[in-house]
């Protein structure tokens, strides 16, 4: 395994007084290189320092998202942002800069309803911290403006912000906040499931594949909308009848409804790890959970699964529990569920009022 004084990081995560990697114009430039096929070792190991660095913006974060959750019934948890999904996106993007870059660093709250949902979010926006909130209110509200392909939930930006000797070289560092109900949470899990039941072939979060699958969420996110939440999804000029029976056509041609039941990941090796740090790994539909008790240990294995199983689809979630795991990331279970639940009941319900 690679060792923590590669990243230039000491056991206790702190870095020497400088901006991770060097400054904002040395990761950009290494992130440039990497999206040009360019990267040598060193912006290799500047990004890894990068990306380690926001584990201290997630630590702040989630302390404050916690301390308000148990009053709004939610949620949260945390995770680092992999690196295929990053080397993924500056390819997408091709005029980002890596060092703004938002949503490395990412924490998710959970909430049971719509209500409760904003009013968390509006706690965080009266909190009293020096952290900058870098969106406007409405900005990435997909509960308002749902976007087409069914996606809803609200996405906030903080800019990392402290005074400290200890904290004051991150600052900087961004971390995006997500926020989501029960069920479209439930949606967003299923979303990405898709991807696993068609290989690859198919990923309706990207856009990518059959589009039948991109239409069929974007549907189901209308009758999910419209039944458990009072509120209109991508599809509000539906009539009823006509969303469900849209629906019911193309999950046939799909069989959709089959091919989730019958979905299921067991885990390999003893669920209970001591944590509280995990990784979630998934290769060649086998589930490995891997728990740490510092943030470097988890890190440094994190990085070296990176490199020596690049096929993988890893996930490094700081703070938590292995019970908290497979209640938010049902996806890496394959456990769809409460969706085809909540579906079949809000298909009912918008049958029984057409």
């Amino acid at each position: 395994m690679r060792s923590w004084a590669e990243f230039g990081l000491t056991e206790n995560v702190q870095m020497d007084r400088k901006f991770p990697g060097g400054s904002k114009s040395r990761v950009n430039a290494a992130g440039a290189a990497l999206r040009e096929a360019r990267a040598t070792q060193e912006d290799l190991r500047v990004i890894d320092e990068w990306r380690a660095a926001h584990s201290n913006v997630i630590n702040t974060f989630q302390a404050l998202l916690r301390n308000r959750a148990k009053e709004y019934g939610a949620r949260v948890i945390q995770r680092h942002k992999r690196k295929a999904t990053i080397f993924d996106k500056l390819q997408r993007q091709n005029g980002m800069d890596l060092a703004r870059m938002d949503d490395v660093a990412g924490c998710r709250v959970i909430c049971p309803d719509v209500a409760s949902l904003y009013a968390f979010r509006e706690s965080m926006h009266c909190a009293r911290f020096d952290h900058v909130l870098k969106t406007a209110a409405d900005k990435y509200d997909y509960i308002k403006t749902p976007k087409q392909d069914g996606y809803r939930g609200i996405h906030d930006v903080y800019e990392y912000n402290v005074a400290s000797d200890e904290g004051r070289h991150l600052r900087g560092l961004r971390i995006e906040l997500q926020y989501r109900t029960e069920v479209q949470n439930a949606w967003s899990t299923t979303n990405e499931i898709i991807a696993h039941i068609t290989k690859g072939a198919s990923e309706p979060k990207y856009h990518r594949g059959d589009t039948r699958y991109l239409a069929l969420m974007s549907l189901t996110s209308e009758i999910l909308a419209r039944s458990f939440e009072g509120c209109p999804g991508p599809h509000p000029d539906l009539e009823n009848s006509e969303l469900v029976s849209l629906y019911e056509k193309h999950e046939a041609e799909l069989n959709f409804k089959l091919q989730l039941a019958g979905l299921g990941v067991a885990l390999r090796g003893d669920e209970a790890n001591k944590g509280p740090e995990f990784i979630l790994f998934r290769e060649g539909g086998q589930l490995e959970l891997f728990g740490f008790e510092t943030q470097p240990e988890a890190l440094a294995k994190l990085f070296d699964l990176e490199v020596s199983r690049p096929t993988a689809d890893i996930v490094y979630v700081p703070r938590t529990t292995a019970d908290e795991i497979r209640a938010s990331f049902k996806n890496y279970y394959d456990d769809a569920h409460d969706f085809l639940s909540w579906v079949a009941d809000g298909s009912a319900y918008l049958r029984s009022t057409a």
